[in-house]
């Protein structure tokens, strides 16, 4: 069955690398980007609309139906947030679009990115996870949460972390301790469940990694 994505998060380092990893995939029909900013990006497949207020969603909501699957990619760094600022920018702001998302293409599956580490005892941790289990109870068809680690961009980027730009030789060697994936990986696990599922909803570094080597 062909793809029919709605991606956030283009403009930053992980919706990116992924959005690129989609757009020469055969099974993906369209991809959708709704953002803040314009990507820098430009292909046959893709159409961007930029919202920019994500609490506020009543000027697209029409437009999200139809689709296959929502890659959530958008996310915020925790550093210098208290926990209710963090939270409103984490689980509202994401449960506020995926409950639109479900009213306009329920049958469509829902993948979040949170991150490796989720659960643990900081404070972003345990909003990550208070946001997944919430997702995972919402009613989609299926949803599934994503924990990457390390993550080595896609060729042609434009948001790099500088963190990544001096360190990327590490990613490669993080890799082999399933520490690390690749950007490609992570898109193509994404796409795999999308269209096949997958045995877990919570799928962490080594998940991911195996995912996307499948057919």
């Amino acid at each position: 069955m062909p793809q029919r994505i709605i991606l956030t998060g283009a403009t930053g380092m992980v919706g990116e690398g992924v959005l690129l990893s989609l757009l020469g995939r055969p099974n993906v029909e369209a991809v959708l980007s709704i953002s803040r900013r314009p990507s820098g990006h430009r292909h046959p497949k893709l159409r961007e609309l930029l919202v920019p207020d994500f609490f506020n969603l009543e000027s697209i909501e029409p437009e999200l139906a139809g689709y296959t699957a929502c890659f959530f990619c958008a996310g915020v760094s925790s550093v210098g947030m208290d926990e209710a600022t963090y939270g409103h920018l984490t689980y509202d702001l994401t449960l506020n679009f995926a409950r639109t998302m479900l009213r306009y293409s329920p049958e469509a599956t829902f993948c979040y990115v949170s991150g490796a580490g989720t659960g643990g005892s900081q404070m972003w941790a345990k909003v990550k996870r208070r946001t997944e289990n919430d997702l995972l109870a919402l009613g989609f068809r299926a949803a599934y949460m994503f924990r990457p680690g390390g993550l080595q961009p896609v060729p042609h980027q434009l948001h790099v972390l500088p963190l990544y730009r001096w360190f990327k030789w590490l990613v490669p060697v993080a890799r082999q301790f399933n520490y690390a994936s690749t950007l490609f990986e992570l898109g193509m696990a994404m796409l795999h469940v999308a269209e096949k599922g997958a045995p877990k909803r919570v799928l962490e570094v080594k998940d991911i990694n195996q995912l996307a080597q499948q057919p």
